[in-house]
């Protein structure tokens, strides 16, 4: 009988440790596919983005540079690339285009030069890198990445910004590379040389086509990252919200990673990127929650217009804007890259 009983302890323990240890690995395979998740999302730009202006020909560049971009960042983070490489790497792509006001395609201040702006934010350290008025960049976001990771610093300006650059490899563009003819006749039509004279403006499609990149990767790790070429006809040196983190980036593996394009003066004074940060960390509220609440009541209130985008440590996306449209795109996983553009996409 004891033994019996015995037989029924031990077939009992090992049915137990069997039941407990299966239901252990099961647990452990759907974590390790969770982590396995990967998101990006990239902007173009928000602003008076209506289709009645937009050309078949001016659409589909877009649509596929964007779609471009994400296939690139898509393939960095498949293969179990970081975040900060693929929001680097697509915003570089999205420099080199003339479509954006960004790198090749940055808007001409008020002098006739292109001053740029840029900035870069890991979610795991909080460190974050980058540079304002610099007029030889071709990629301003590398260069702001450069300065996180290889300075002491966080925001360099103008000529120490280059001069940083030159000690750190970085070929100085001449400012000819710069010129597109679409960004000049913006120009003189806000000096009053064509047409009306409407002081600061940037083309007649897209009010501020800032670029800009979230992602999540596989490691759980949180990046983001804004580059522009400011506002057609600014002048004194006038830098927005894209190199000040907090307000045009933000990356915390505790929240979310934003970037914003938008009238930056507005942004600033709002501190919009960390303040969606901050109610989700402190108030507790969701992505969507927190964007809506900044960009269509925050913002608004404090009379600005533009847009983020967003995306948290669980791998939710948020694409808010109270602007007419704004280029934006994202892809996860496995899925097809999607692109959208007008306000009622």
């Amino acid at each position: 009988m004891k033994q019996k009983i015995k037989s029924t302890i031990i077939s009992a323990v090992i049915f137990s440790s069997v039941f407990f240890y299966g239901c252990q690995s099961k647990d452990v395979r759907s974590n390790a596919q969770e982590d396995e998740k990967f998101v990006l999302v990239i902007h173009g730009g928000a602003g008076t983005i209506l289709k009645k202006n937009m050309t078949p020909e001016k659409e589909t560049a877009y649509i596929q540079k964007m779609t471009e971009a994400l296939n690139n960042g898509h393939t960095i983070l498949a293969n179990g690339g970081s975040s900060l490489d693929a929001v680097e790497s697509v915003i570089m792509m999205m420099e080199d285009s003339p479509l954006f006001n960004a790198g090749k395609g940055a808007v001409f201040t008020h002098e006739g030069t292109n001053e740029l702006d840029a900035s870069i934010m890991d979610g795991v350290t909080l460190n974050a890198g980058a540079v304002a008025a610099v007029k030889h960049i071709k990629n301003p976001i590398k260069l702001s990445r450069a300065v996180m990771e290889r300075s002491p610093h966080v925001i360099l300006a103008g000529t120490g910004a280059e001069t940083f650059a030159q000690e750190e490899g970085f070929q100085l563009q001449p400012e000819e590379y710069f010129y597109t003819k679409r960004r000049w006749d913006s120009l003189q039509k806000a000096l009053g040389n064509v047409g009306e004279t409407s002081g600061i403006i940037t083309d007649e499609i897209s009010v501020y086509s800032t670029v800009g990149a979230v992602a999540l990767d596989k490691h759980g790790n949180l990046a983001a990252g804004t580059s522009t070429g400011g506002m057609t006809n600014k002048r004194f040196g006038r830098i927005g919200d894209s190199p000040i983190i907090g307000a045009g980036t933000y990356a915390n593996n505790k929240t979310c990673a934003v970037s914003g394009t938008g009238h930056g003066e507005y942004f600033i004074r709002g501190n919009v990127a960390y303040d969606i940060s901050a109610m989700m960390e402190y108030g507790g509220k969701s992505l969507k929650e927190s964007v809506k609440d900044v960009i269509q009541y925050k913002l608004i209130e404090l009379g600005g217009t533009g847009g983020v985008i967003a995306v948290d440590k669980n791998g939710n996306i948020a694409m808010e804007f109270n602007t007419e449209g704004m280029y934006r795109g994202w892809v996860r996983n496995d899925e097809t890259p999607q692109v959208l553009i007008y306000g009622n996409d």
